[in-house]
């Protein structure tokens, strides 16, 4: 999560206007969340790994593994919103601000539901 975190950081300052936008930095960004959303994850989020049985190792919450969790929906939405920023990223600053919403609204949907606040 902290790699997500690094390269949102590069590219949502660039979106927000905070620091100049470099087609070039938010390709490599972009392409680093692209790798990382496609990465097999199944390991990441193993049952015995929630804040149940972890505390505060963790921020990941039981529901998770529950039956009727939309955890794994949310993933597939997040590689799709990946893609079209990977796609788009080097295009120009409004652009990218306009990708990255849906980057942020999978990461949201996640975080309400499955991470502990």
């Amino acid at each position: 999560m902290k790699l997500y975190a690094f390269n949102l950081d590069v590219i949502g300052a660039m979106a927000k206007g905070e620091v100049g936008y470099n087609a070039e930095a938010a390709q490599a960004a972009a392409n680093n969340l692209l790798a990382l959303a496609m990465t097999h994850q199944d390991a990441y989020w193993a049952p015995g790994t929630s804040t149940a049985e972890l505390g505060n190792e963790t921020r990941a919450l039981p529901l998770i593994w529950e039956e009727g969790s939309r955890f794994g929906d949310i993933g597939v939405q997040l590689i799709e919103a990946v893609r079209q920023l990977a796609a788009t990223a080097g295009e120009g600053q409004d652009t990218l601000r306009d990708a990255i919403r849906g980057v942020g609204g999978a990461c949201s949907a996640c975080h309400r539901s499955y991470r502990q606040r």
